[in-house]
């Protein structure tokens, strides 16, 4: 079983893997940690969870295809 990692930091964030830590640090761009932090990701409205995940997409795709191109 998965042991649950509590935050309530950034530090706390380095402590998740890769994907995970990203999208706490595009919360907390975003201004959005402490109520990650309070609420948890369900407690972000859609509009919020929106722009957390097109970030987290966008930035996915720029990361692959940064790697993946051989020109």
């Amino acid at each position: 079983m998965k042991e649950r990692i509590e935050i309530h930091t950034m530090q706390d964030v380095r402590l998740l893997p890769e994907k995970e830590q990203m999208k706490w640090e595009i919360a907390d761009e975003l201004g959005l940690f402490d109520k990650v932090v309070e609420k948890g990701w369900k407690g972000l409205t859609s509009k919020e969870s929106g722009q957390v995940g097109g970030i987290l997409s966008a930035r996915n795709r720029k990361k692959r295809e940064g790697t993946t191109s051989s020109e």
